[in-house]
């Protein structure tokens, strides 16, 4: 594989965790919170969107709202980590130690965009 390819990964998130990586320029992840031990990208942004959906939009600490982030990670970088699938063949993520997370995002290539927003169901 080339020195500088990438890797394309997807990570549901709340308004709380939005707003620190607009903060950052969507340059970088934040540091977890204390008893969030992980850091857990997506593969899919199907999967993505299903966390942002039927987790986020039901969580008070998400706003009771989920975004959907896309984002490159340099493959020299993430080969170092395993996919881990956590349920069906869809459910598969990188497990990044929160005090890694720092060199995470210097392997970060671009900008983190929002593909998605998802708000409460109004039924």
């Amino acid at each position: 594989m080339p020195a500088d390819s990438t890797t394309t990964l997807y990570r549901p998130v709340g308004q709380k965790e939005l707003d620190l990586i607009a903060e950052s320029g969507y340059l970088a992840f934040p540091p977890r919170l204390p008893g969030q031990p992980i850091f857990y990208p997506v593969l899919t942004q199907e999967y993505a969107a299903r966390i942002a959906r039927e987790w986020n939009t039901r969580d008070a600490a998400s706003g009771f709202v989920g975004y959907v982030l896309r984002f490159r990670v340099l493959d020299a970088y993430l080969s170092s980590f395993e996919v881990r699938t956590v349920g069906s063949k869809m459910e598969q993520e990188y497990w990044i130690p929160a005090d890694q997370l720092t060199a995470f995002n210097e392997h970060l290539v671009g900008a983190i965009e929002v593909v998605a927003q998802y708000l409460p169901d109004s039924s």
